[in-house]
């Protein structure tokens, strides 16, 4: 009995993989390893610039910009080397990134931010993965998890985001980024714990965060004596009834993700939704490299944003592509070469003159034309260092598709 269950299991499986084979891949295995090898080049650069004890944000009006641990981006420069390492065997990638985690351990303990999925799951959770030195890696990633978790309200059902401005607990759509990271611990730990709260989060997320056309607010702000939503606004978009581009991008790429770790239908329904709301919108640009808005075209003629409303932002189509290619993967027909088919479109179109940088110029960073915060004059039209990651992301990604792996490998 056990020989024929087993036999159909393979047998689902291996139909499983020829479907995923039958997808027609449109860039080629030469273009996705010159991208790579030129993306190495570019960032032993960027690796002769970096002080000790710091981290690379942006490089900005001619200078460099950089950053303490404990800023939200910290875990992605250590998670493009080790990414540049397992798409080029290039052992100075290596030993570049796990020297930075040194720098990084200590926010393992910090309490004050939800963002530790993108500062250790990026970074330590990738150092994992790839060296299997479980022993150095995992009670760093356990202790973190552990402190992401602190700031789970059962009353609001979510993780909160920000301890600044006016807010009583604010949640912003980013933060589906970092359920990743507590997803992978359940699995490592054998405690559901995390997975509970990502999923609780989650479930809250769709509930609260989204319109009726599946665009997202950035900012709920929650009661947390009630749970109640005391209002829907923005912080980095052009309104609080606009659709930031970025948001839309964590979105999509959080939803597919719960997806992936749950088999949940309804993450899936979610993430092909957000899909459609941006590749069905009018103002997407040609080459899908969006704007920094949506509603870029509703800021007032008198609005300081105005002059400056037509700006991409690279690190939003980086996002989108890396998830689009996943989401790929999880749909068929059609519906799934409509995502692989945009996603190729944003990848390759990120890697051209307009958006990938000369060899030694923008600092050392791949990717030009990235918004960080338009309304708060912060990051506007220059690299950032997470964009930089999620390319990376999307090419090595595409790679194992051409080589007929799978999209993800954890």
């Amino acid at each position: 009995m056990k020989t024929i269950i087993s036999s159909i299991a393979i047998y689902f499986m291996m139909f499983h993989f020829c479907f995923a084979q039958k997808q027609t891949l449109k860039l080629s295995s030469e273009f996705i390893n010159n991208q790579l090898e030129a993306s190495a080049a570019q960032y032993k650069y960027l690796i002769a610039e970096i002080p000790e004890g710091k981290f690379p944000k942006t490089f900005e009006k001619g200078e460099q910009k950089f950053s303490n641990s404990s800023w939200w981006c910290s875990g992605f420069y250590p998670g493009t080397l080790l990414y540049l390492f397992e798409a080029t065997q290039n052992a100075e990638f290596e030993k570049k990134a796990l020297s930075k985690l040194k720098d990084l351990e200590k926010e393992q303990y910090n309490k004050g931010t939800h963002d530790l999925g993108f500062m250790l799951f990026c970074s330590f959770g990738n150092a994992l993965r790839l060296t299997g030195d479980s022993a150095s890696y995992e009670p760093i990633l356990k202790t973190g998890a552990e402190s992401l978790i602190s700031r789970f309200n059962p009353t609001t059902k979510t993780i909160r985001s920000w301890d600044h401005n006016t807010w009583k607990f604010p949640v912003i759509i980013d933060n589906m980024m970092n359920l990743e990271f507590l997803m992978q611990l359940a699995k490592t730990t054998g405690n559901s714990k995390y997975a509970d709260i990502a999923i609780t989060h989650a479930n809250s997320t769709m509930k609260n965060h989204f319109r009726k056309d599946y665009s997202s607010f950035h900012v709920i702000d929650y009661d947390p004596e009630t749970g109640a939503v005391l209002a829907k606004q923005t912080a980095q978009g052009a309104a609080d009834g606009s659709a930031w581009a970025r948001g839309q991008a964590w979105g999509l790429y959080g939803y597919t993700m719960m997806y992936r770790e749950t088999k949940d239908k309804a993450y899936l329904k979610q993430a092909k939704n957000i899909a459609n709301y941006i590749l069905n919108s009018p103002n997407l640009p040609d080459d899908l490299i969006p704007y920094w808005d949506f509603d870029k075209d509703k800021i007032p003629a008198d609005s300081k944003m105005y002059s400056r409303k037509d700006l991409r932002d690279a690190s939003a189509a980086a996002v989108m592509a890396s998830a689009l290619l996943e989401l790929s993967q999880y749909t068929k027909g059609k519906e799934s070469a409509k995502y692989l088919h945009a996603g190729e479109t944003m990848l390759k179109n990120l890697s051209s003159e307009s958006y990938f940088a000369k060899g030694g110029e923008n600092g050392g960073y791949l990717l030009k034309h990235s918004v960080g915060a338009l309304p708060l004059n912060s990051e506007v039209d220059v690299p950032l260092t997470y964009a930089d990651y999620y390319y990376v992301e999307a090419l090595v990604r595409y790679k194992r598709m051409l080589s007929g792996e799978p999209v993800i490998k954890i």
